[in-house]
């Protein structure tokens, strides 16, 4: 669900590629091999997409198109109706074509910290500048700069990436590695993407990630009321409690690491490594590491023992944890119960929420950070009785 690629906006098809082979000239003048190699991968890939796809209308018409695919594109139609309308997202042309990329994820992102901080590794890239995350085509292209990133001490997170936006540059194609997805989860993943079209702040991935997260979640939740669909939207309210539990335990995580590590937190809230080497050795560091993180998976378990018949997040289980995961949860709800606060201060209108979150997205990253930092403070956590108890919420999140 991220803006994960580096493209260009174009209104018709020659300026596309004029403007991508800009870019290249751009990258060539400031990047060296390895970094021409990713945004290599990263234009070949988007082409892939952009050649492949296929107008929704005509596939619709079509015999031979299964039944399934045809239901997911009617659902589709009308989640960008409810965006256009009710969200007051730019749809345009989004969503209007299909491609089948024949893999499970359109991306795989790399994302890194230290051993023994919680600060983030950064990327800059042209015209969005330093984000969090490396995005690649391919699974063996991200497991291969991840191990690299390995071998120089870094702690990885590589994970599959269903969704992500090219921010109005082009006009996003639907993808089968999220159409079906069941309906909350389609609704949250389009609105979550439209929003990033509607508003990106450049270099902030936290803000980012936290308004499209707001956004979607948001937007699922009106979509399920205005339809009626009293099932799915106790579901999905169930997930987002699970979520919002999640998200508590994985922060409390962070704050404990960082305490441990003796980061630094700085006046917008972001992590700096320690200037000076803490007294600890490294053994004695990795093992009071390591016993904070299976403390932070004795709690998942005994919260998944309250949710009936729940899988989400098996997957944390399964693999072992590392700083880089634990700071991916974080680039996309640390910030939310600040959006949440915004929009709530705003009495629910979407228009006026968009407008107070764009003044805070043209001031300076410092002061803004405060600011949503200062909301988040403000915002009290959901009651348990907002969510039924007896609920089987949906698969690994």
């Amino acid at each position: 669900m991220l803006e994960r690629l580096l493209i260009h906006k174009s209104a018709h098809g020659m300026r596309k590629w004029l403007l991508v082979a800009t870019l290249l000239v751009v990258v060539i003048c400031v990047s060296g091999c390895h970094t021409l190699g990713f945004y290599g991968q990263a234009l070949k890939g988007q082409y892939q997409i952009f050649a492949h796809q296929e107008p929704i209308d005509r596939l619709a018409a079509e015999p031979s198109t299964p039944a399934l695919l045809k239901q997911r594109f009617a659902l589709l139609a009308d989640l960008r109706g409810f965006a256009h309308d009710e969200l007051k997202l730019p749809t345009d042309s989004q969503y209007r074509k299909y491609v089948d990329v024949h893999r499970p994820f359109v991306v795989w992102n790399v994302e890194a910290a230290s051993e023994f901080s919680m600060e983030p590794k950064t990327w800059w890239y042209p015209f969005l500048g330093s984000l969090e995350y490396r995005g690649y085509f391919s699974k063996s292209g991200a497991t291969n700069y991840g191990d690299s990133l390995r071998a120089k001490g870094y702690d990885v997170s590589v994970g599959g990436v269903g969704a992500y936006s090219t921010l109005g540059w082009f006009k996003d194609p639907v993808l089968n590695t999220f159409i079906f997805e069941n309906d909350a989860d389609l609704a949250e993943i389009i609105f979550h993407e439209l929003a990033h079209q509607r508003l990106f702040a450049r270099g902030d991935t936290d803000f980012n990630e936290a308004f499209a997260t707001t956004v979607g979640q948001e937007g699922s939740r009106r979509w399920l009321k205005a339809r009626n669909n009293d099932p799915g939207l106790t579901e999905y309210l169930a997930h987002l409690h699970h979520s919002d539990d999640f998200v508590h335990l994985v922060m409390a995580t962070r704050t404990r690491l960082q305490a441990l590590y003796q980061d630094r937190v700085m006046p917008d809230g972001k992590i700096k490594a320690a200037t000076a080497k803490p007294a600890l050795g490294a053994e004695e560091l990795r093992r009071q590491k390591q016993a904070i993180i299976d403390g932070m998976v004795a709690e998942l378990r005994g919260l998944k023992k309250q949710w009936v018949n729940c899988s989400d997040y098996d997957g944390w289980l399964k693999h072992p944890i590392n700083n880089a995961h634990l700071n991916s949860v974080a680039a996309y709800y640390d910030l939310v119960p600040a959006f949440e606060e915004l929009l709530t201060q705003n009495g629910g209108n979407m228009e006026r929420f968009y407008r107070a979150a764009e003044q805070l997205a043209h001031k300076p990253k410092t002061e803004r950070q405060e600011q949503l930092r200062a909301l988040a403070k403000t915002r009290i956590r959901p009651l348990r009785a907002e969510v039924p108890p007896s609920t089987s919420p949906k698969g690994d999140s």
